[in-house]
Formats: C-alpha cells, structure tokens, sequence
C-alpha cells in the first residue's frame, strides 16, 4: 500500500472523495489499493482508461484462482467507484460473477456455554458475553468506551459504527454484573469514562487477539466448527429469532441498512425450522410421533 505523500493527485482525489463519503478506512484502503494495482497493470493514466482496459484487468483477476467472487465484486465496486463516480466513465456492460451467498456459522446455546465456561481468563470471557450478548462487529466492540453504556438503563451506544452511523444496542444483566465485578476485583472502580473497556496497558486490544482468544477457547470446547468474532453476532441474531423477537428489531440491533440482510437468519434457525409442519402431515391429519415411539411400534 503506498503512502499518502506518494499517492498521484488522481488518486489523493480519491482517497478526499472516500473520506467524504464516510467510508471506513479499511474499505477505504482497498478501494486505494485495487485502484492502484489497475494502473500498474494497464500502464495507462486514469483519464485514457477504456471500458476494455477494465474487463482486461478483471478477467486478469479471475483467472487467479486464489481470489473469490466476493473478492472480485470488490475489485469491481473499486474500479466503478471511481472511474464511473468520480471520472464519468460507462461501465454499466461490465458482468462479473455475483458473490457466492454461504449461510452462516453460528453456535448452539450449548455450545456457547461451552465456550464461555472454558474461557479461563477473565477479560476473554468477559469479552465473549459481550460480543454474543450484544451482536456487535469487531471494530465496534474493541472501540467501545465505558462512556458509551448506560448501566442503569441496560443500553449502550455504537458511536460512528458501519455506514458512520450510531445506534443503541442491549446490555445483558448477566454481563453488567460480570462486568462490574470485573473492575472491582482489579480494583478498577474509579476508571475514566473514556478508557477502552476492552484494553491492554490502556491500550485497545488489536483485533487479532481478540481473535485468537476466542480460537482458543473454541477448541478447549471441543467445537469443532470455524468460530471466530462474527460466529457470535450470527449466534446473538438467530438465537433472539428463535425467541420470537421481531427481525425488523434485530435489523436495528445489528445495524444492518437492509432488512434482507438480517433476514438470512431465518434460513439458518434450527428452531424456526422445526416449528414448520410438513405438508405431508397436514395433509394425513398425522399425529406428531417421536422417534422412539415410531421404534416400538415397529
């Protein structure tokens, strides 16, 4: 990634125009770098590149086994950014391939309190009630400030969080009191309201501790699936699914700007999904028979 100071005065244009759109700097960043790589590869200014220089490039891209569509989609949304946004240029006959929509892992209410009760530091565990209690992102939960909860009320807030946009999320009871008790047994009660809950020598933690702790604990579980930070927030929506609480309420609990976003939960709940009665069934008036009863009758 190129410094700032050696950016081209095209792309510190772009690089103003993403801050001003309120772009994350990880997005941010990517945008830059695609948009670089472009030029290195096509060897042209910006303002000579053709609709053909671009499907060159991507398809330059895809034979690269390595990369998947969803990375190929952000290449794209990178280029079209700002050869179609800030330059004016058509792009509109460029096709790539959609990004492949996997359901998402989540953990059972088991095997979530298998992974909190074999969380045997402190902070970590602390870390992961937070995190599946809340349904926060990453970078959400390792900003978070004492300042931004509110502990009689049971609320916190996200400041500045996807999309520059702040929201209100629900504080579990179970983890205000671990949390308080927390800061009394390290005698942390007269904390500054702007320290990072989640810090190490004052310092936020990096999001690859975060991590790894949450690895480590998985696998003194014995679960054997991919956990990681975001297994928790898929976990928190569909286990309030379950619950009956409304998707439209999750949809502002996660921040997500679509609803159809939030509503892939519905396909991966378990529990709404045997609540569904099958036709067939209906259909024979059939009463419900479990396993064990089907055996002894045969």
């Amino acid at each position: 990634m190129k410094k700032e100071e050696d950016l081209t005065p095209a792309f510190k244009k772009l690089q103003t125009e993403l801050k001003l759109r309120g772009f994350s700097g990880q997005t941010s960043r990517m945008y830059l770098f695609y948009n670089n790589k472009f030029i290195e590869y096509i060897k042209k200014s910006p303002e000579d590149v053709t609709q053909d220089d671009i499907k060159e490039f991507l398809a330059h891209k895809m034979s690269d086994h390595l990369l998947s569509n969803a990375s190929i989609t952000l290449i794209k949304a990178s280029l079209k950014f700002f050869y179609t946004g800030m330059l004016g240029k058509d792009l509109s006959l460029i096709k790539t391939p959609k990004a492949s929509k996997k359901l998402p892992v989540l953990l059972s209410r088991k095997e979530i309190e298998d992974l909190l009760d074999n969380t045997k530091n402190e902070k970590h565990r602390l870390l992961i009630e937070c995190l599946y209690s809340t349904g926060l992102r990453l970078s959400e939960c390792i900003n978070l400030k004492f300042r931004d909860l509110d502990l009689n009320d049971g609320i916190g807030w996200v400041r500045m969080g996807k999309g520059a946009k702040d929201r209100i999320f629900i504080i579990s009871d179970f983890f205000k009191k671990d949390l308080l008790e927390y800061r009394h047994d390290n005698g942390n009660d007269n904390l500054d309201e702007n320290d990072y809950i989640f810090s190490v020598n004052g310092k936020k933690m990096t999001p690859r501790a975060i991590q790894k702790a949450i690895k480590i604990s998985a696998r003194r579980a014995g679960i054997k699936k991919d956990v990681h930070v975001h297994t928790l927030r898929h976990s928190f929506a569909t286990h309030l699914l379950e619950d009956g609480v409304d998707v439209r309420k999750i949809q502002k609990l996660l921040g997500h700007a679509n609803l159809q976003t939030t509503q892939i939960y519905t396909q991966v709940s378990s529990e709404e999904i045997k609540k569904i009665k099958s036709p067939l069934d209906t259909l024979k008036g059939a009463a419900q028979w479990d396993a064990k009863t089907i055996l002894n009758i045969s």
